[in-house]
């Protein structure tokens, strides 16, 4: 049996094994969150090193390569340093096609109404793929990329602006400790016990939009309790997420990788667990070795109709 570890700096409430079979091989999967301890991630992918097949780094990108250039976060280099024998994937290589198919997959052959509606892509940085897909389908887009990482309302309307900002900004926010800029461990709790008194920000454009998409997390952090009629499409969701969307009135929501065992697990553990079938070191498994093998798999997101 093959084992894959996905160590994430996220919250340890949302842990999880599955063991899946795939091309006849039984494949161990496993979540574990350190609950935004960058040293006890260190120390768990040291001691698992050489005994599991292949790691995927969850809660945190290694790199961001979607905008023409590598920046590479400080606080992830040091943890994916850790893997000395033992691949180490972070997902960035599958993150951009899968996304871009689910949404387009989403779209065209199951037939949600996205093509040209307003769509809310709370950060679209780390997932061009997505906003790509959305604005070929003639989306109207809102990006939220300044108002989630400076909390003030500047709101983003095309990739272009993305592709601007980029060589300005990146740079300095890379080598910013990483739980200032995305909610770790316990913190990715704390926006679902917001102060029913204090009034959560950006409502106008969760408001205004038909499709809202991205990192569940952010989107989680201001949803509105009413979301009466929409479609989520995001990444990692647990059985306890996806009823409390139905339980707000969404209408569909779109996982971009596939349900296991009841959850849907972050692209770091579907890359890894391509790595562990293809067998190759990391640095020598090309983009066709990774399509290939995404179609053998015939993997395709979750869709959900509430």
């Amino acid at each position: 049996m093959k084992h894959v570890v996905s160590v994430s700096i996220g919250s340890s409430d949302r842990n999880h094994s599955a063991t899946v079979n795939l091309l006849g091989e039984d494949i161990l999967v496993e979540r574990i969150g350190t609950d935004g301890d960058m040293n006890k991630a260190v120390e768990l992918i040291s001691e698992l090193d050489g005994k599991v097949d292949a790691f995927g780094m969850g809660g945190i990108d290694l790199y961001m390569a979607g905008v023409g250039k590598r920046y590479v976060f400080r606080d992830a280099k040091r943890i994916s340093q850790a893997a000395k024998k033992t691949p180490l994937v972070d997902g960035t290589i599958l993150k951009s096609s899968l996304e871009y198919n689910a949404v387009k997959y989403a779209a065209e052959v199951e037939k949600l109404p996205m093509a040209g509606k307003n769509v809310f892509v709370v950060c679209v940085i780390d997932r061009i793929g997505m906003g790509r897909a959305f604005e070929e389908l003639g989306c109207n887009m809102v990006y939220g990329d300044l108002m989630f990482s400076t909390g003030m309302h500047i709101p983003l309307y095309s990739l272009n602006s993305i592709y601007k900002l980029a060589p300005i900004f990146m740079p300095i926010m890379t080598q910013l400790p990483f739980s200032w800029l995305y909610p770790t461990g316990k913190e990715q709790n704390a926006s679902r016990k917001r102060p029913k008194d204090k009034k959560p920000k950006f409502q106008k454009y969760y408001n205004d939009a038909h499709v809202i998409a991205g990192d569940f997390h952010y989107i989680y952090k201001y949803l509105p309790e009413n979301i009466s009629g929409k479609i989520v499409v995001t990444n990692t969701v647990t059985s306890k997420d996806v009823d409390e969307l139905g339980r707000r009135g969404a209408s569909a929501l779109v996982t971009t990788t596939p349900e296991i065992n009841g959850r849907s697990f972050g692209v770091n553990v579907i890359e890894a667990i391509l790595v562990a079938l293809i067998g190759k070191p990391v640095e020598d498994i090309s983009d066709e070795d990774f399509t290939a093998m995404v179609q053998c798999l015939e993997i395709k997101p979750r869709i959900v109709r509430y």
